[in-house]
C-alpha cells in the first residue's frame, strides 16, 4: 500500500472547510488594505533562491528540493515566496505601472527539513509584499495585515517581537565585532553555530540551542552599531506603532534566517505553538530588487505559516466558521422515485440551493441519518406513491415540523428559504 511522502500530509474532506474559512478571513483583509493577489510557478531557477536567500543559510545549504529537468537546466520547488515576487515584479515591469505595488500571496512551499509539529516539507503560507516605499508607514502596514488576520480569527494572546538589522553601511562593522565575542567562545558553541560563525555569525543569535542561547546571553547587539539612517527608521517604526496601542517587545537577537533582510525584521508569537513559536515574520528587504537585476526599490513583506495557524486556532478552540451543510437531501424510495428525484436534485443546485440525495438505495431511516451527518436544514423524502401523486414530504430538520408539498412547489418555496438564510 502506497504511503504519503515523509514531510507532508493530506488535506481530507473533514477538515478542508477550516482551510476555506482562513482564506476567506485572509482574501477579505486583504481587499480592505488593497493588496491584489499575485500566483507565481511552483519552481523557478534555482539560482533565483540561492542568490537572493543566500548560499550561507540554511535554506539553500541544507534544506532546497533542487533537481536537473531533461533540458538541463538547474530548477527549485520554491521555498518561499518573496524572491519570486520580487522576479515576477522586475520580469513584468510591475514598478512602472504604479509607484507602489501592493501584492499577497496564498500557496505551497518546499523545504527538506526534520518533520515536526508545525514544521512539514510541503508547507502552506500566506503573505504580502509592497514594494516601491522606502516610508516607515510601509513597514507597520504589513505588521498590520498580519495582526489584522489573527485577531480577526480570534486569536488574541500574541507576542509581536521587532529589531533593525542594518544595512550593508552598519552590518560590516558589527560582524566583526560579534565575530571577535563569538570565536572566545567558539569550542563551547553548538556544532551548527560553529559553522554559521564562518559564514553568517548573526544566525548565531537566532540559535534555538539552549546552551548557545545562555552562551551568547552577553553577545553585542546590532543596536548600538545602527547607522543615522536605519537608527531614525527604527525609531519611526516604533513611534508609529505606539502611536497605534500595537505593544510589541524589541529583542536585539531577533535576525532572521534569509540575507536578504534590512533594516526592519518582524516575529508573531504564539505559546501555543511550543518551541516553534513562530506564526509567521518579515521585515525590509530594501536591496533585493537590485541584487535581481533591477532597479535598487525599497519594499517590505511578511509571510506566515496556514498549517501552524490551524494548530493554534484547535488548541485555543476556536470556531472554524459555520459547519459545512447541504440545505436540502432528497431522500426517494424506490427506482421510479429516484429516477425522477435526479431533475429536482439538479433543478434546485441550478438556481444556487445545496442540495444532495441517496445514491446507495438505502432505506429511509439510512438517508435521514446521512441527513443527519450533512447537517441538512430540510428533507423531501419521496417514495413511489407520492411521485404518483405528485407529492413529496418536506421535513425541517431545525424544528422536526413536517408538510406535505406538490412537487411542483418544492423549488418555489426551496427559493423562499434560500432568501431568508
Amino acid at each position: 500500500m502506497y504511503q504519503i511522502p515523509t514531510g507532508t500530509k493530506d488535506v481530507l474532506p473533514a477538515d478542508i472547510s477550516k482551510w476555506h474559512y482562513i482564506e476567506e478571513r485572509i482574501t477579505d483583509v486583504m481587499r480592505r488594505f488593497n493588496y491584489k493577489e499575485i500566483r507565481t510557478p511552483l519552481f523557478e531557477y534555482t539560482e533565483l533562491f540561492s542568490r537572493s536567500i543566500g548560499e550561507a543559510t540554511d535554506v539553500v545549504g541544507k534544506e532546497m528540493y533542487t533537481f536537473m529537468d531533461k533540458g538541463g537546466e538547474s530548477l527549485t520547488l520554491r521555498p518561499e515566496m518573496t524572491a519570486s515576487v520580487m522576479r515576477a515584479y522586475i520580469q513584468n515591469s510591475l514598478g512602472a505601472q504604479q509607484g507602489l505595488t501592493k501584492v499577497y500571496y496564498l500557496g505551497p512551499m518546499f523545504r527538506q527539513e526534520r518533520p515536526q509539529k508545525g514544521r512539514l516539507r510541503q508547507f502552506h503560507q500566506f503573505g504580502v509584499e509592497a514594494i516601491g516605499s522606502s516610508a516607515p508607514e510601509t513597514d507597520v502596514e504589513t505588521m498590520l495585515v498580519a495582526l489584522t488576520i489573527y485577531e480577526e480569527l480570534g486569536i488574541r494572546d500574541l507576542q509581536f517581537i521587532i529589531n533593525s538589522v542594518g544595512c550593508p553601511r552598519c552590518r560590516p562593522p558589527y560582524r566583526q565585532t560579534l565575530t571577535d565575542f563569538l570565536r572566545t567562545l567558539h569550542d563551547q558553541l553548538s556544532p551548527e553555530s560553529r559553522r554559521r560563525l564562518e559564514i553568517n555569525p548573526m544566525r548565531i543569535l537566532d540559535s534555538k540551542n539552549e546552551s548557545d542561547i545562555a552562551l551568547t546571553q552577553d553577545a553585542p547587539l546590532i543596536h548600538d552599531y545602527l547607522c543615522g539612517e536605519c537608527g531614525q527608521h527604527f525609531e519611526k517604526v516604533k513611534k508609529i506603532l505606539t502611536n497605534m496601542n500595537i505593544r510589541y517587545t524589541v529583542d536585539g537577537r531577533l535576525v532572521r534566517g534569509l540575507d536578504y533582510y534590512t533594516k526592519t525584521a518582524y516575529e508573531i508569537q504564539s505559546s501555543h505553538l511550543g518551541s516553534q513559536n513562530a506564526l509567521g515574520g518579515g521585515g525590509r528587504y530594501d536591496l533585493l530588487c537590485s541584487d535581481l537585476g533591477g532597479k535598487e526599490t525599497p519594499a517590505v513583506g511578511f509571510a506566515a505559516g496556514m498549517e501552524r495557524l490551524i494548530l493554534v486556532m484547535e488548541s485555543m478552540n476556536l470556531a472554524f466558521g459555520p459547519r459545512d451543510s447541504v440545505m436540502v437531501y432528497i431522500a426517494a424510495l424506490g427506482d421510479a422515485a429516484r429516477e425522477a428525484m435526479a431533475s429536482y436534485l439538479q433543478a434546485l443546485r441550478h438556481h444556487g440551493i445545496a442540495a444532495e440525495m441517496d445514491y446507495l438505495s438505502r432505506s429511509l431511516k439510512a438517508q435521514m441519518r446521512d441527513a443527519n451527518r450533512l447537517n441538512a436544514r430540510f428533507v423531501v423524502i419521496v417514495g413511489d406513491d407520492e411521485l404518483l401523486r405528485n407529492e413529496c414530504t418536506l421535513k425541517n430538520m431545525e424544528n422536526g415540523e413536517q408538510q406535505t408539498l406538490s412537487l411542483d412547489a418544492l423549488l418555489p418555496v426551496m427559493e423562499k428559504e434560500l432568501s431568508r438564510a
